[in-house]
């Protein structure tokens, strides 16, 4: 019997904060120009948690029947470890899409930019296409090109725009930075499991471009955000405040530089969460400064 815990753990609360940052600093952006909107900013949050949970239980299920997860280093999933049936899993996907869908309508019902719908259409379908259908474009290595999207831009930009109503050049710099925090988190994931996704015919980035190459990607990933920190500040210099992540993101790059593997991964994994989540709430922050 699937419990309460293996359902949390299915939804991968540790990813969470990639789909939560860039609605907090997009917030963050519509206070610097005086448009904060409650109401918006919490809707934005539902839609982007509820399609992060619903795109979690989806790649579960997906991975699950297709045998790619049995053989994985990272922690269990739901339908791979034989914790919940795939309809179980796929249901949970499909009702995650829904709660999205419902708060995405009242947010686009409520600031009268009905153009918005198309934008969350997209996303559920690229939520599920993941690794859904029978050719995912996870598996031909567009991943990060995905993760980049829509924790970047879009969310922040969506959630700036349905605020206050336009998008400004540090508001797009910003929405970079945060968007490579949230492709650094997925290389870690792929560069741990390359050899097993290459033996299971997932071609992800990292095994297309190769250990190395990927690495060198992973690098800059969380290297560049500072740059990007640096940008905005001549429009806003409290977001220097950010830069303190600087150290720690250079000693994770180092680290995944100087071939970090086993266990490792698992304190990278710990290591870019904490330090992405860190750098999108100190930009907000300073944005809101």
């Amino acid at each position: 019997m699937t419990t309460t815990a293996d359902w949390i753990a299915g939804a991968r609360p540790r990813t969470l904060w990639t789909g939560a940052v860039p609605v907090i600093v997009g917030s963050a952006a519509a206070i610097a120009e005086d448009g904060f909107r409650l109401g918006p900013a919490l809707l934005a949050a539902g839609v982007a948690i509820a399609l992060q949970v619903g795109s979690n239980y989806a790649n579960d299920y997906s991975d699950g029947i297709r045998g790619t997860d049995i053989d994985r280093i990272g922690p269990e999933r739901l339908v791979a470890s034989g914790k919940a049936l795939p309809r179980s899993v796929k249901l949970a996907a499909y009702l995650s899409f829904a709660v999205g869908a419902v708060l995405g309508l009242a947010l686009v019902a409520w600031v009268g930019m009905w153009w918005l719908l198309a934008v969350g259409a997209v996303a559920i379908v690229a939520a599920w296409t993941y690794t859904g259908t029978s050719r995912p474009y996870g598996y031909a290595g567009w991943g990060e090109v995905s993760v980049f999207a829509f924790f970047g831009p879009i969310a922040l930009l969506g959630t700036m725009v349905t605020q206050a109503g336009h998008v400004t050049w540090w508001a797009a710099v910003a929405s970079v930075g945060v968007g490579l925090y949230a492709v650094a988190l997925l290389l870690v994931n792929n560069i741990r499991d390359l050899e097993t996704d290459a033996l299971a015919g997932k071609r992800t980035l990292a095994v297309k471009v190769g250990e190395l190459r990927a690495r060198q990607l992973f690098a800059g990933a969380v290297t560049l955000p500072i740059v990007c920190s640096v940008l905005i500040s001549f429009a806003h210099p409290w977001v220097l405040i950010s830069t303190v992540v600087a150290l720690p993101s250079v000693i994770i790059a180092f680290g995944m530089r100087m071939g970090a593997s086993g266990r490792n991964f698992g304190v990278m994994f710990q290591g870019i969460s904490g330090v992405g989540l860190a750098y999108g709430l100190l930009l907000a922050v300073g944005l809101a400064l």
